[in-house]
């Protein structure tokens, strides 16, 4: 279905379930807009995002690598939590002293939260709290309209490790309850067309490992052959690093080291090297597998499309697609914001990294053709699902192990979506 401007012409086209998506984020209401792992999410956000100002309804992401990526703030900056240090109660005294952080609020008309569920009960409870203060309204948010996008089945808030107790969704807040936000859920998957890998995608993403999604995950069981394409998942990040390095020195070809140029004060160019989505030197060889970090605007690559490098210049990178052309790729700038939206750092590089391994956490919003993943020690709610949901198709499925206790589930999770259905 084509969504259609205001003169009748169409702009993109939609699914059922986004059309009516679309509509609800326009109605002025507060919104909730959810679905499962390739359903359009990021996609139905972004077409929204062209019909408002960023200025009067800015876009907040949840953690410091995703705002980096999205050209955006963090929630925690833009509320002017921090670390919430000495507790929600010191955070709010210190946000009612912020007089910055209270004039920003009062000039805004709403905000979008993207991957919700990383955001923590706490934190939605202060920034909610502060936003009454500050514009002087006991209606919720001060009368905000509030947007939060994500997918509570898909990754966790941050959690101290000595941390106890159920975990601080932010659907347990009291905030979410005053929201009243209105759900606008995605149900078709547009990342694949397979019947049966959906179902089983459907029943993992529930905590549901009967016989039939065994028989499934035994039939993907493949002894590791690295030599074969296919990106490998890790649940930990010195695992992927060291794959790539391993691989990328098994090429007999000169190493190209391209450092990362970054511009800012030192104290922020720190705070992006840990947040940005590039290392602080890209190391290529012709002939390496690259994966491309964000979606391009001429729309001739995804996040999540891999590769292989052909040529490597000072300026420019020609990469030819798995299943797709060769293309030239051109540095691009990533940019760390403070919470009055003004630049505080940036880095330019070109968006790509080693393709032969990355993170389970990372690779969430990317789609995949082929992937190997080992899912015997996962400790995450979600991580066996955003894993095997990035592929397009089963058949590049390959499963070093797996183990039932791998495929967790939070019950609190359960029980909201439940609630819903």
């Amino acid at each position: 279905m084509n969504h259609r401007t205001p003169g009748n012409q169409p702009v993109t086209t939609f699914s059922e379930d986004q059309t009516k998506a679309f509509e609800l984020l326009q109605s002025g209401e507060n919104i909730f807009l959810t679905g499962g792992a390739g359903t359009g999410k990021s996609f139905v956000i972004r077409e929204f995002l062209k019909e408002i100002s960023s200025k009067t309804f800015p876009l907040l992401a949840s953690t410091g690598s995703a705002a980096v990526l999205l050209g955006g703030r963090t929630f925690h900056s833009f509320f002017g939590l921090g670390i919430m240090e000495g507790g929600a109660n010191a955070t709010l005294e210190r946000g009612r002293q912020n007089s910055r952080l209270l004039s920003r609020l009062r000039n805004i008309e709403g905000f979008i939260v993207d991957e919700v569920s990383m955001i923590p009960g706490i934190a939605m409870d202060v920034a909610e709290t502060l936003t009454r203060f500050a514009r002087q309204s006991e209606l919720p948010w001060g009368g905000l309209r509030v947007i939060v996008v994500g997918d509570f089945a898909q990754l966790p808030p941050v959690q101290r490790f000595d941390a106890k107790g159920p975990r601080d969704w932010a659907f347990k807040s009291n905030a979410w309850t005053k929201s009243d936000f209105l759900w606008a859920p995605l149900k078709y998957n547009h990342r694949t067309d397979e019947t049966n890998f959906i179902r089983h995608l459907h029943s993992i993403r529930d905590g549901i490992i009967n016989n039939e999604v065994k028989d499934f995950l035994n039939s993907h069981l493949q002894d590791h052959n690295e030599d074969s394409s296919g990106t490998r998942l890790f649940p930990r990040r010195d695992q992927s690093e060291n794959y790539n390095l391993k691989k990328l020195a098994e090429i007999d070809a000169e190493e190209i080291e391209i450092p990362s140029i970054y511009f800012g004060s030192e104290k922020h160019q720190e705070a992006l090297m840990k947040s940005a989505p590039v290392p602080l030197s890209l190391k290529l060889k012709v002939g390496c597998e690259v994966l491309f970090l964000q979606n391009d605007p001429q729309k001739r690559w995804v996040n999540g499309t891999r590769g292989r490098v052909t040529e490597i210049h000072a300026d420019k990178i020609l990469v030819q697609k798995n299943r797709g052309r060769e293309v030239q790729v051109d540095k691009t700038q990533f940019t760390m914001l403070d919470a009055e939206g003004q630049v505080l750092a940036s880095v330019i590089q070109f968006p790509l990294t080693l393709g032969y391994s990355t993170t389970i956490h990372k690779s969430q919003g990317a789609t995949l053709d082929e992937l190997w993943c080992d899912l015997g020690a996962l400790w995450e709610p979600g991580q066996a699902y955003v894993a095997l949901s990035r592929l397009r198709s089963s058949q590049g499925l390959h499963i070093l192990r797996w183990n039932t206790r791998s495929f967790i589930t939070d019950p609190d999770v359960q029980s909201f979506y439940k609630q819903q259905n």
